[in-house]
């Protein structure tokens, strides 16, 4: 039986995401009711680095389940091993990964929940097989990319966001005759813009996994207006890029993990298919709108079932793993296997040959 665990500490790294909430309440919820104490830690691994944590009440965490963000506070940008305050220069970063582990020893925290996607549980893992610090990882992302696990909390919410923005755009779409691009998250996976699309009836859908030819999106929307469709809507991930191109890069962020934004992909598009059919085409970019929503039941539903077998994973001594979804069932998964490599969509999947059996255009 593994040695009983008394204080813990609990942070929410990354992109913020629906459901982040949901999962610090359940942590705290069960780690309360099993006699264990809670530090929330504040800012990611900021907080760690910078010893910002505060002991978290059940009162700290009453009301917070239905609310989006984190009342922890995240950043994407504050990697120990790689760091640099707000003044420095990324090509300068250092490692002040021992300064964490002085936190965490200092504060008596026998193990970590650390919420976050790949990043956040790549940080985990290396505190885990250099330092042998005791940690459970929750995987969290809108995009769905994480290895592990079916499905990730946030994924939902952005999903009916995005459907909903579809929805609300067939309409105008249909009404003057035109072309509507919508242009949704998703860097390097292509979930959001697949699931949407397929749920709100894009008629063209583009994706990171799939390089598109603009020919072939403006055949698709001429093959429609020839069978007496006057309107299409295109649904776009940000990571979407031409045969043969790449993306489009918004702006350069120096100081994140992370430096390219991406966007305009969207614009692109729209511009490209106007020239190429006549058609006038517009163009709706949802971007944070898609992290900011409500979480919804399902993801509720699930933020909580992490957060809980997060806690069964500390009282079981089972560190260096992440929980998981694994059909219905909630699975531990190894960290290392969880990062080994981003979860995307299969070209050649289930979905994609069934939506193009549909006559839904990938461009390709």
């Amino acid at each position: 039986m593994a040695q009983r665990v008394k204080r813990i500490g609990v942070l929410t790294a990354g992109g913020d995401c629906p459901g982040l909430n949901a999962v610090i309440r359940a942590v705290v919820r069960t780690a309360h009711k099993n006699g264990i104490e809670v530090y929330g830690i504040f800012d990611g691994y900021a907080g760690l680095i910078e010893k910002r944590l505060r002991p978290l009440t059940e009162t700290d965490v009453s009301g917070i389940l239905p609310k989006s963000g984190t009342i922890l506070g995240t950043s994407n940008r504050d990697n120990p091993f790689k760091y640099y305050d707000d003044k420095g220069d990324p090509a300068n970063a250092v490692d002040v990964s021992e300064q964490v582990v002085k936190t965490i020893e200092y504060n008596d925290l026998e193990a970590l929940v650390t919420i976050g996607g790949d990043g956040t549980q790549s940080i985990s893992m290396e505190f885990f097989k250099r330092y042998g610090i005791p940690v459970v990882g929750v995987p969290k992302t809108i995009d769905n990319d994480l290895g592990g696990t079916d499905i990730t909390f946030g994924f939902d919410s952005a999903l009916q966001i995005a459907t909903y923005a579809i929805d609300t755009l067939h309409a105008t779409a249909e009404a003057h005759h035109r072309i509507m691009a919508v242009e949704v998250m998703g860097r390097n996976a292509g979930w959001i813009a697949l699931h949407s699309g397929i749920a709100g009836g894009g008629d063209v859908i583009l994706l990171p996994e799939i390089p598109f030819k603009i020919e072939k999106v403006a055949e698709t929307i001429r093959h429609r207006i020839d069978s007496g469709k006057r309107f299409s809507l295109i649904v776009v991930s940000e990571g979407a890029k031409p045969e043969g191109g790449d993306v489009v890069v918004k702006k350069m962020v120096k100081d994140a993990s992370e430096p390219i934004r991406l966007g305009g992909i969207g614009n692109r598009v729209a511009e490209q298919v106007e020239e190429l059919t006549g058609i006038e085409a517009r163009v709706t970019v949802l971007g944070h709108l898609q992290r900011g929503v409500s979480p919804s039941p399902f993801d509720r539903i699930l933020a909580t079932r992490f957060g809980y077998y997060a806690i069964d994973l500390i009282m079981k001594g089972e560190f260096g793993h992440m929980v998981g979804l694994s059909g219905r069932d909630i699975v531990s998964v190894p960290l290392e296997e969880a990062t080994h490599r981003p979860r995307i969509v299969e070209p050649d999947g289930p979905l994609v040959r069934m939506s193009m059996d549909m006559g839904v255009g990938f461009g390709v």
